[in-house]
């Protein structure tokens, strides 16, 4: 805080705080900055759920060459090839989807059991809903420090689209 010596009064001067902080100008520059705040929250909403569908593209593409490879060494034909028909159908057993919270979208990896038992569930990564900001998962609650991917930067979003994998090595720190 700054201080100003505005004038004295009876021999006591009078002292005025100032702050050093600026102040919007006018409310039009606030809504303007409001409506930019908005449309990066909804466009990485919309990055969140195009990581979604990547992981799960991944999952299928992984699982098909497993059943290709299998299939080379002659291993049960009827079972790989049933499982090959169902993933170029796009059945597969992980979903991937995102659970928003105060501050994080959470992209949860939820995998079927069959009906044998409840789904499986896993914390994929988080996602800073106002930033972009990607993060390791290092909990069910919390993400790692340090931010992995920032999906407004077009170069780390199109990598990160491209590269995604299912299991999450891309997280790790290099």
């Amino acid at each position: 805080m700054a201080h100003t010596l505005l004038e004295t009064h009876q021999g006591e001067p009078i002292i005025q705080e100032q702050s050093n902080q600026p102040m919007t100008a006018t409310f039009a520059q606030y809504v303007s900055q409001q409506d930019a705040r908005n449309t990066v929250q909804l466009n990485v909403t919309k990055w969140s759920l195009m990581l979604c569908d990547a992981l799960r593209q991944n999952y299928i593409d992984y699982s098909l060459r497993g059943h290709y490879n299998a299939l080379q060494r002659g291993e049960d034909t009827n079972y790989h090839e049933a499982c090959i028909a169902d993933l170029k159908n796009g059945d597969c057993d992980y979903e991937f989807y995102i659970e928003t919270g105060n501050k994080y979208h959470k992209v949860i990896m939820s995998i079927d059991n069959g009906g044998t038992r409840a789904p499986s569930r896993s914390v994929h990564c988080f996602i800073d809903k106002k930033t972009g900001e990607v993060y390791k998962s290092a909990s069910w609650k919390s993400p790692a420090k340090g931010v992995r991917f920032d999906l407004r930067i077009i170069e780390q979003r199109e990598w990160l689209l491209a590269n995604a994998d299912w299991a999450g090595s891309y997280l790790y720190l290099r």
